[in-house]
């Protein structure tokens, strides 16, 4: 089938089918018309002829670090529930936390292979900013800021620092931190800054050496637990970058007779669903990563739009989430 039989089948002119595959102006009367044919048929018009007319295939490129992420799933999640709503698909590219394998996909997806790019990152070195300078399709960046491109990210620093504060306030005097790597702008470093500004602005500066560096897993939540126990000697609270290293942590100290919260009260960050089955349930913090994943993808809709594109950042809120007293926003 080609537009001249669709045009024909369907009583219509060619160019009245050529507005109806490209949402142009069309009567109500012509594209029922057209669309009967189009469904008797199971005419689909060709992809590689709309992009050589169009100059777009369509496509968005998605690169996330993994999957097996609660938190990069809500990321997707809300990209997806944007997509859904209009012409364009995605391509999803997983990195497994290399950033040299994100600088590939970048460069994969450059070059009009992909309309724009969506980068949920995590490292930016020299040669990744030296690549995303030459990218050639627009760019949002989700989960980090880096100056100069589009960005939607969260408030890691007054985040961890008001969790901090909070447990500082519940009565807890040696709190340990169990971080990212601090490569890691937003998970790593602002959230540990934030830890330490807390305990300095509360008098116990020192307390910020309670301090070790885990991997986004259980099994390394788990692990470091034990590292940080060696450390510091007798903590009465642990905060963890992320939810998954407080489940490791509260595993630890189940299994090592130690009284979750009584002897030690243990904090992550995420509000994943891993933190409503702990028992207790962790005491965590909720970012809004589908909302990031949502205003992304429409932040980069509206930079296909425009002849000159401008950069924009976007700083999204949070609050605690605690078991005991409920949703405290900050």
């Amino acid at each position: 089938m080609n537009i001249s039989e669709i045009a024909e089948r369907a009583g219509v002119s060619r160019a009245a089918v050529s507005r109806y595959f490209n949402n142009g102006y069309i009567s109500d009367e012509k594209k029922e018309s057209v669309r009967r044919v189009v469904e008797e048929t199971g005419y689909h018009p060709s992809l590689n002829a709309q992009t050589l007319r169009t100059k777009k295939t369509y496509m968005i490129g998605v690169i996330v670090p993994k999957v097996a992420s609660a938190s990069i799933g809500r990321i997707v999640e809300g990209i997806l529930a944007v997509l859904n709503e209009g012409d364009y698909q995605m391509i999803l590219a997983v990195t497994q936390n290399d950033p040299k394998k994100e600088m590939e996909y970048l460069s994969a997806f450059d070059h009009k292979r992909v309309d724009g790019v969506i980068l949920v990152a995590t490292v930016f070195g020299a040669e990744y900013k030296k690549i995303l300078k030459s990218l050639t399709v627009p760019l949002v960046i989700v989960g980090q800021q880096l100056s100069g491109y589009s960005c939607v990210f969260h408030d890691d620093y007054h985040a961890t620092y008001d969790l901090t504060s909070l447990i500082l306030q519940k009565g807890r005097k040696r709190p340990g931190y169990i971080g990212a790597i601090l490569q890691d702008k937003a998970a790593g470093s602002e959230r540990y800054r934030g830890f330490c500004d807390a305990v300095r602005d509360a008098g116990c500066e020192k307390l910020a050496q309670n301090f070790v560096v885990a991997s986004f897993s259980v099994a390394s939540g788990y692990e470091k637990t034990g590292e940080l126990l060696k450390l510091c000697g007798d903590l009465d609270s642990i905060i963890c970058a992320t939810d998954t290293m407080a489940a490791g942590a509260m595993q630890y100290l189940c299994e090592h007779k130690i009284r979750v919260p009584e002897e030690i009260l243990v904090a992550g960050q995420g509000d994943s669903e891993m933190s409503r089955v702990t028992a207790p349930p962790l005491l965590t913090v909720h970012y809004s990563y589908e909302k990031s994943g949502e205003t992304a993808v429409r932040m980069l809709l509206e930079a296909l739009e425009q002849k000159h594109p401008t950069c924009e950042e976007l700083r999204l809120g949070y609050y605690i989430v605690d078991a005991g007293d409920g949703q405290s926003v900050q």
